[in-house]
């Protein structure tokens, strides 16, 4: 285990780089191949011809038994995702190497529908990746539409056990104790303890660097500095290139609400999650009131562009080029591309992450750092076309060996072992930093398909961060914290207790955007007042009291009391 656990290292470090580098994100479900095919499942398991009977190794990869051609079908739930399997390089050796194709189905437009109408329809893809926090995760459970990857592992492949984390395992045990979905880029309290100081989060506060030196790098911690600062830069910049500025820039504005709103504004503010024990509602803290006042009176004074009301990640990213954004309370890793590019024009005018609004001890912000629940979850359909081959080809992309194929590629296309290191070659590396949607396609390593990535085992490969990155990753440092516990705590969206939440995240949605376009600091009263009092009516108290319980079953399961 020594290389796994030296490896677990950087996770976060690597996804810094992977994500922020990747445009990435993940998914969920696709068609599938008929069930008759699993008849011939046996025949895959059988070591070499003479040994028929042959029962799978535990020592052994189960996928070198078999490398004849397959190709699976496998659905990921991000409507982002723009690679091809066996367009490049890397996932070219892969096939190569384990006989294994890959038809990836991605949604055209909503992933939630395409994910329903899968789900609904009963059939699903071999594969399927989504958000853990995604409701579908739960509905293919319940619906028995997966397979138990432990069972899968029993009778096929007992490799499985080898490269996958217990905790990890522990943690998506369900009620029945069977395991039907893998993280990626997963880290547990443990990991925490050997390298939670090497961590870095995705939340940042940036500003652009050439108009907060010239209106003299304010101190944007407090209510009133935070306003001044907008005013005076939109007074100095009130147009980038012929266009208005936007003094501020948010995630999307979404039917749930808005992550710049809610759980980045409440962590850079130190809330805390819990109190005594009992889980702690964030919203209803003085701090957080203060800083959506604030934000209504920075909109009343014309500091909030009507942009960040409608706007979509892609329009921000366009607006991001450019250069529009003065200050943008946002996930570093989803504007990496533009921020290469802009570091391309001129290093000067980038982004660079400063502290953002505190609370009013000035308190350094907690932000998220990887949890145990990773990004996403893949599972295996029961409608699978080769329950052996598919287990065994997730093995290997678990194990130390699949983690360098999909990191560092093929040795002598991507990467080559120079000063002793194993690492990608320079020229690799500088079109990684310069133009990532080229890399992919040019090369496809580096976590270009990051389904199973584990950034705790690739740490030992992972180059330094370069600039314009670096500085944003290195402001994370310290900052950030593990929030395992307070993953999973929502209840299924079909329960009483979920339907109550979907009102209330719709009621969210609906009433954010009115905080901040309130006329005035009464009207902005009146309006909380009526949202919590509305709350409250749907039944918040019932949601919680469901979440108390799932907090105290994952601090047994993290072994936290």
């Amino acid at each position: 285990m020594g290389m796994k656990s030296k490896s677990k290292k950087m996770m976060m470090l690597l996804m810094a780089c992977i994500m922020v580098l990747s445009l990435a994100a993940c998914g969920g479900n696709g068609n599938n191949a008929a069930k008759s095919e699993s008849a011939n499942n046996t025949k895959t398991d059988t070591a070499t011809p003479s040994e028929p009977a042959a029962a799978p190794s535990a020592d052994e990869p189960g996928w070198k038994s078999d490398t004849s051609p397959i190709t699976f079908d496998w659905y990921l739930n991000f409507a982002w995702f723009a690679n091809k399997w066996g367009v490049d390089p890397t996932s070219q050796y892969v096939t190569k190497k384990t006989g294994v194709d890959v038809n990836f189905i991605i949604p055209a437009g909503n992933e939630n529908e395409k994910l329903n109408t899968l789900i609904a329809s009963g059939k699903l893809p071999d594969f399927i990746t989504l958000g853990w926090y995604e409701d579908g995760v739960k509905k293919m459970i319940e619906g028995g539409l997966v397979e138990p990857l432990n069972k899968l592992a029993e009778e096929y492949d007992p490799y499985f056990f080898k490269v996958a984390d217990p905790d990890k395992l522990g943690w998506y045990t369900q009620e029945d104790g069977n395991v039907y979905g893998y993280p990626n880029s997963s880290s547990s309290p443990k990991d925490y303890e050997k390298y939670g100081d090497t961590y870095v989060s995705n939340q940042t506060f940036v500003v652009r660097k050439d108009i907060y030196e010239a209106i003299g790098s304010p101190d944007m911690r407090t209510p009133e500095g935070f306003v001044a600062a907008l005013k005076k830069a939109k007074e100095m910049y009130p147009e980038i290139d012929g266009q208005p500025m936007i003094p501020l820039g948010l995630h999307e504005f979404t039917a749930t609400g808005n992550d710049s709103l809610e759980g980045y504004l409440q962590n850079f503010l130190a809330i805390p999650r819990e109190k005594d024990g009992k889980l702690y509602n964030r919203e209803t803290d003085p701090e957080y009131v203060t800083w959506l006042k604030t934000l209504r009176e920075a909109n009343q004074e014309g500091l909030l562009a009507k942009d960040i009301f409608i706007d979509k990640r892609a329009q921000m990213e366009e607006k991001i080029v450019q250069g529009r954004y003065f200050a943008m309370l946002y996930q570093r890793t989803d504007f990496a591309a533009q921020l290469g590019t802009l570091f391309q024009q001129d290093p000067n005018k980038i982004y660079i992450a400063v502290d953002g609004p505190a609370n009013s001890n000035l308190d350094a912000p907690q932000v998220n750092g990887p949890s145990i629940s990773g990004w996403t979850v893949t599972l295996i359909s029961k409608d699978v076309k080769d329950k052996a081959r598919a287990i065994k080809f997730l093995s290997y992309l678990m194990s130390e060996e699949g983690q360098k194929d999909l990191y560092l590629g093929e040795k002598g296309v991507s990467y080559d072992t120079i000063d002793g290191k194993d690492q990608f070659k320079p020229e690799a590396f500088e079109l990684m930093n310069s133009d990532r949607a080229a890399f992919d396609k040019q090369y496809g390593s580096s976590f270009t398909f990051w389904m199973m990535q584990d950034t705790n085992i690739t740490h030992q490969w992972t180059p330094e961060s370069v600039e314009p990155y670096k500085q944003l990753e290195d402001w994370t440092r310290g900052k950030t914290k593990s929030v395992s516990e307070f993953d999973l705590l929502d209840p299924l969206a079909n329960s009483d207790e979920g339907i109550i939440l979907t009102k209330i995240k719709d009621l969210r949605s609906k009433t954010l955007p009115k905080l901040l376009m309130a006329s005035s600091e009464a009207e902005f009263d009146k309006i909380w007042a009526e949202y919590t009092k509305k709350q409250e009516d749907l039944g918040l108290a019932k949601v919680i009291a469901f979440q108390q319980t799932k907090y105290e079953e994952n601090k047994k399961k993290l072994g936290m009391q």
